[in-house]
């Protein structure tokens, strides 16, 4: 597969999509919500991983008070580098985190991924505080 802009994708998957939202295999995830991290934004494309423990991280942080979910999902169109990470805040794409304006499909829910220990996820919820109070603080939408 080729990304949008027509560069190599830097692997082929699979891709997983971390969320506290139930769902089942079959189901589309789209772009059009609040972002996890500015909820003022609707975002523009949905984002996915190719690291399970990254997709973990995504759903621990994620808003609501559901179950911490990965699940493992298929692109259903063209896909890029997240540049909100890719070469902005790390060289290449050390994450492997990407994005796509086309739907993720469900096909499967992985339970074995390492979750965070209370006082881990307390730091990542302050550094996110810090993010969302920072007027600077910008994503790539």
């Amino acid at each position: 597969m080729k990304e949008a802009n027509n560069l190599p994708v830097l692997d082929e998957g699979p891709f997983y999509h971390g969320t506290k939202a139930d769902l089942q295999v079959g189901d589309l995830l789209t772009a059009g919500f609040k972002s996890n991290y500015h909820p003022e934004i609707i975002m523009n494309h949905i984002y996915f991983t190719a690291l399970v423990n990254g997709a973990g991280l995504a759903a621990e942080l994620a808003p609501g008070d559901g179950v911490p979910r990965v699940y493992v999902v298929e692109p259903t169109g063209s896909f890029e580098n997240d540049p909100n990470v890719t070469d902005k805040k790390f060289p290449g794409n050390p994450t492997r985190s990407y994005r796509s304006k086309e739907p993720l499909k469900i096909v499967g829910e992985v339970t074995d991924w390492v979750r965070l220990t209370p006082t881990e996820l307390q730091k990542w919820q302050e550094n996110l505080a810090r993010l969302r109070a920072d007027p600077n603080a910008e994503i790539i939408n």
